[in-house]
């Protein structure tokens, strides 16, 4: 039989060549394992493996040698204190994408059930942590994969957040001509020959990857937010840290006020958002009565 200890020793040097962060790694891999936690784990290191743990570890080890992501591997993932169920059908969220939670609840704060839309809402990150701050909002997370809304949905049942509701679609497709308080979205924005993709093998392309320099998916949010959004309304996208240029001018071409980019925690341009004013409000209004 083999120790908690040994095994946690053995499995640090193994994926010490494959991940930078091979010591947490391992930890979670053999909590997992074992059913329990990481400090627990360290309170009793003496515990012995059965030989059936050993080979779920050993299988768990491979495929993180392999590169596919940790929560993958255990099927969670936390954002914004939250425990979310993440499989291969969607993008692991990020700590950086808890900007635009941070942003959206600021931008609600004065707003009195506020109507809120999720676009591409993969796990259900963005929405279920904006509807577990703000019980009294509607939220609305749309996304145009099946798999993606299935694990959402499962999510939200999990974690007893009931004031979301999933819809599947293209970007706006699915909400027709309602309009929001805010509009929210982590797009994809990688361009087809980024390098980085390399590293993200394993994740969903669809959710990734972009057309027109990873820019196509943002600009499709951006230019449909002015028929979404009531006046003052807030649009918020994440994009990667070398398009806030662009995104600033797709905002603003979209009449949208106040833009301005926000930020991660590496000082790295992450999130840009927009407010809606009355014009670009009955522009998109006129045009629709046109059609």
């Amino acid at each position: 039989m083999t120790s908690a200890a040994d095994a946690l020793a053995a499995l640090r040097r193994r994926l010490a060549a494959s991940s930078p962060t091979a010591s947490l790694d391992a930890e979670i891999l053999l909590a997992h394992v074992l059913g329990t936690s990481r400090a627990a784990l360290a309170a009793a290191p003496e515990r012995t493996l059965a030989p059936s743990q050993f080979e779920a570890l050993e299988a768990l080890a491979l495929r993180r040698i392999g590169g596919e992501p940790l929560a993958y591997l255990t099927g969670r993932r936390e954002f914004w204190s939250l425990e979310l169920e993440v499989t291969p059908a969607v993008l692991v969220p990020r700590p950086e994408t808890e900007l635009v939670v941070e942003l959206a609840l600021a931008a609600l704060e004065r707003v009195f059930r506020p109507a809120v839309l999720d676009l591409g809402t993969g796990s259900g990150a963005i929405a279920l942590a904006i509807a577990r701050e703000r019980e009294d909002a509607l939220v609305t997370a749309a996304d145009a994969s099946a798999g993606a809304l299935e694990v959402a949905e499962r999510n939200a049942r999990r974690l007893g957040i009931g004031n979301v509701r999933f819809l599947r679609g293209s970007w706006y497709e699915p909400v027709g001509p309602a309009r929001f308080d805010a509009i929210v979205s982590n797009p994809p924005y990688v361009a087809a020959d980024d390098p980085a993709l390399a590293g993200l093998a394993h994740e969903p392309r669809d959710a990734l990857v972009a057309d027109r320099d990873g820019i196509a998916a943002i600009a499709e949010v951006c230019e449909g937010a002015g028929s979404h959004l009531v006046t003052g309304g807030q649009l918020i996208v994440e994009h990667g840290a070398d398009q806030g240029a662009a995104v600033r001018g797709l905002i603003s071409r979209a009449g949208l006020a106040e833009v301005r980019t926000h930020r991660d925690l590496a000082s790295r341009e992450r999130v840009t958002g927009g407010a809606a004013t009355r014009e670009a409000v009955e522009s998109a209004a006129g045009q629709e009565c046109k059609q």
